[in-house]
């Protein structure tokens, strides 16, 4: 596990920057009741733009962790273009981690390495206030999946002369699960009140179907953000 939050610092200050934003999440959900802390950066540059996030949960007593780290989890993502007028950017993806399984006596067990490669085309305002990319991509899954697919929507809609914001995403894709449900759907919806341009208080809805586990979920969250 300390080799992995390592890990995930170094590669950090190899991006040569620091993060966009950090944000703290209290989670409300059924047998959740932890924080989480989201790292998070965008930089878009003159060939394409730069993702990556990092969440990290903080002790669960579902998941026998009453002191420490229970889950890593980090996706790093590179869009690539080659002039102005290009509609659709080619992109990679790569996202794992690790984590402690609900009520499990056991060491901490990876999330499965996943490299994705595909297409994306972003719609926008002229003013930028409304943003929408969508994503079709190619999904390998270490040790499970050789060809699967992953569709994803992010969006950024802001209001009240940018006071308010309403931003997230939506990823549907398969993987086989022990349960024997191959589809899986996940959607974190954020709105986010802007006290001035470094602060926001807000929350987050997580909704999901047959993610983690089998069946629908909705998970609540109340959080603070700072930008740098």
């Amino acid at each position: 596990m300390k080799q992995l939050l390592l890990a995930l610092f170094v590669s950090m200050l190899a991006l040569g920057a620091s993060a966009q934003n950090v944000q703290f999440h209290y989670d409300f959900g059924k047998d959740r009741k932890l924080v989480t802390t989201t790292v998070e950066m965008f930089r878009p540059d003159k060939y394409g733009s730069t993702f990556f996030f990092i969440d990290l949960d903080y002790s669960s007593d579902a998941r026998d962790v009453d002191n420490g780290v229970s889950l890593a989890y980090w996706e790093i993502a590179r869009a690539f273009k080659w002039n102005e007028n290009q509609t659709l950017m080619p992109r990679v993806e790569y996202n794992g981690g690790t984590m402690k399984l609900d009520g499990v006596g056991t060491p901490y067990i990876p999330i499965e390495n996943c490299w994705l490669a595909g297409l994306e085309h972003t719609f926008a305002s002229a003013d930028f206030s409304k943003i929408l990319t969508l994503q079709a991509n190619y999904k390998h899954i270490q040790d499970k999946e050789d060809a699967s697919f992953q569709l994803t929507a992010v969006w950024t809609i802001k209001m009240l002369q940018d006071k308010l914001v309403f931003t997230g995403f939506a990823d549907f894709w398969k993987e086989e699960m022990f349960w024997g449900t191959d589809y899986r759907f996940l959607t974190e919806p954020q709105l986010w009140y802007n006290f001035c341009p470094n602060f926001a208080v807000g929350s987050e809805i997580e909704i999901s179907n047959n993610f983690v586990k089998d069946g629908a979920q909705i998970n609540p969250t109340l959080a603070v953000k700072y930008t740098f």
